[in-house]
């Protein structure tokens, strides 16, 4: 490996890791800022646009398995861009929808009560721990590095597909309840 590869490298691994702390810290600041828009009471449209972009970055992301499985490299790598802008426009999305409205309290009772917050808990903690590992799933094939990209590819893939899917999950489960 180069000298040129490890400098670029040590430089992408400075984003990742601010942009791995940075993220997850500006959410929870975000979330404690409420700003209200003259004449809108809340943008409850919102949900149901970024829980649709959850379930089409999950699809994505399993196109995108199948692609590279069968040599398609160039189709597997613009299926994870659009999967990775996808999970950006998402955020954006989640961060505005809350920075704008109350958050809505789960209404179910029961059992359903307790899967829906092991859900959303487990949701929540693995969509932090996604954010390293699709950044430097993401360095390692633009640097080239395949090798190094199926080995944390093959961490990343089920836990950004968990994140995906059951983001979606939540959202049904407290759709009701909006």
């Amino acid at each position: 490996m180069n000298k040129a590869l490890t400098q670029k490298e040590k430089m992408y691994n400075k984003w990742i890791v601010a942009l791995s702390v940075l993220i997850p810290v500006a959410v929870a600041v975000l979330f404690t800022i409420k700003i209200e828009i003259p004449g809108v009471e809340r943008l409850g449209f919102l949900p149901p646009i970024y829980a649709t972009i959850n379930a089409f970055t999950a699809i994505l992301l399993v196109i995108g398995v199948i692609q590279i499985k069968k040599g398609n490299r160039k189709a597997h790598e613009n299926l994870m861009k659009t999967a990775i802008g996808l999970s950006a426009v998402f955020l954006l999305m989640y961060v505005v929808y809350h920075m704008t409205s109350t958050s809505t309290p789960y209404g179910g009772e029961g059992a359903i009560r307790i899967v829906y917050f092991v859900i959303l808990i487990s949701h929540i903690i693995l969509s932090i721990a996604v954010i390293p590992l699709v950044l430097i799933s993401f360095v390692k094939a633009l640097s080239k590095r395949f090798d190094k990209h199926k080995k944390i590819a093959k961490i990343t893939f089920p836990i950004w597909l968990y994140v995906a899917v059951t983001g979606v999950i939540v959202y049904i489960m407290i759709a009701p309840y909006y």
